[in-house]
């Protein structure tokens, strides 16, 4: 079996915040662009997740964007790291508050689209070729106010159109079930990559999963991994953990539920991922009651978690494992798996 050896690790800025949330306002101080790359490598990772409007504002002219990307390129690389994608962040602006791809208006609809394909451009600039599409607001929240089938025509038809404004890109979905919409349209892993198919170009569209996501929708992330990794198209990963099915919380990886922590680890290594250049992604936040000074250790304990499981899921005897399946012995290979987790011989 052919394994990564080490893996590159990414998150992105606002992974490190103020930790206001809709209850509360700011409890940290607020930290600069700059200031959060620095923290990169003293944290162990490499890539740096980007939004479009991380990279310079959503609403500067192509001059002041070619600079303005030329400076934040400077930036990461002079810390030796490198941009993982650019997400458009369609979700925020006033224009999109129905949706972008899926709006009912069709300037607005416009918008989406110009500012998605800026959004390529950025990457190209950047040195980033993965475009991420977190379809935050493409859903409804009540039926009737949106044409359904209409919109899933909708989401194809913009896949399309930016896999023809640039032939090098892929596109990853981050699909969620819900929040900030009551309902989504591509809700899990298995609705996009069925859109996916549909597209001008499949070998250029695939998924980013997130743990969080995935329990949202009822699912286990280790399964929905498993399913893009069969269809070859798991090329990132957001890791973390959630607390039942609630707001998305971005927890620590592993803190909630370590043994599924295990499976998605143990999925990903035995499967190759990481082999083609992909990155191990967080997407974590520090709890609200953690001070300035400790405000970027979810992200260092959730890298050490990951690597603490990665040795567990290698030691595992794997020729036991499959005697158990054989026998379907699972109360045994049950232990199995605890005892390991336990480090209890």
């Amino acid at each position: 079996m052919v394994r990564k050896d080490k893996y590159r690790f990414s998150f992105g800025p606002w992974n490190i915040h103020s930790g206001a949330d809709p209850f509360g306002p700011a409890v940290r101080k607020e930290r600069t662009f700059a200031n959060k790359i620095k923290e990169y490598k003293k944290l162990g990772f490499d890539g740096v997740q980007l939004h479009d409007d991380d990279v310079v504002p959503a609403d500067w002219d192509a001059i002041q964007t070619k600079r303005g990307v030329a400076r934040v390129r400077k930036m990461i690389e002079g810390e030796g790291l490198a941009p993982e994608f650019i997400a458009p962040r369609l979700w925020e602006d006033p224009r999109t508050i129905d949706g972008g791809i899926t709006n009912n208006n069709v300037n607005e609809r416009q918008y989406a689209i110009d500012r998605s394909k800026r959004s390529v451009d950025i990457a190209n600039m950047i040195g980033a070729q993965l475009i991420v599409w977190w379809p935050a607001r493409e859903g409804t929240y009540l039926r009737e106010s949106k044409d359904a089938v209409a919109s899933i025509g909708r989401m194809v038809e913009w896949l399309d159109i930016l896999l023809d404004h640039d032939p090098n890109i892929k596109i990853l979905g981050e699909m969620k079930p819900n929040e900030p919409m009551d309902q989504a349209y591509s809700p899990t892993v298995g609705h996009f990559l069925g859109l996916s198919y549909r597209t001008k170009d499949p070998k250029r569209v695939g998924a980013l999963i997130e743990s969080a996501h995935s329990i949202l929708a009822g699912l286990d992330p280790a399964d929905d991994m498993a399913y893009a990794l069969w269809h070859g198209k798991l090329w990132s990963v957001h890791l973390n953990d959630q607390n039942g099915l609630k707001y998305d919380q971005d927890r620590s990886f592993g803190a909630v539920n370590l043994r599924r922590a295990f499976n998605q680890v143990d999925v990903l290594d035995q499967n190759g991922f990481g082999l083609n250049g992909e990155y191990v992604g967080l997407d974590v936040k520090a709890l609200r009651t953690q001070k300035d000074a400790d405000a970027t250790l979810h992200l260092k304990n959730s890298r050490e978690v990951f690597n603490l499981l990665l040795q567990i899921s290698r030691s595992i005897d794997r020729k036991q494992l499959e005697t158990y399946r054989a026998r379907r012995n699972y109360e045994a290979l049950d232990m199995l798996i605890m005892k390991q987790l336990m480090n209890v011989k």
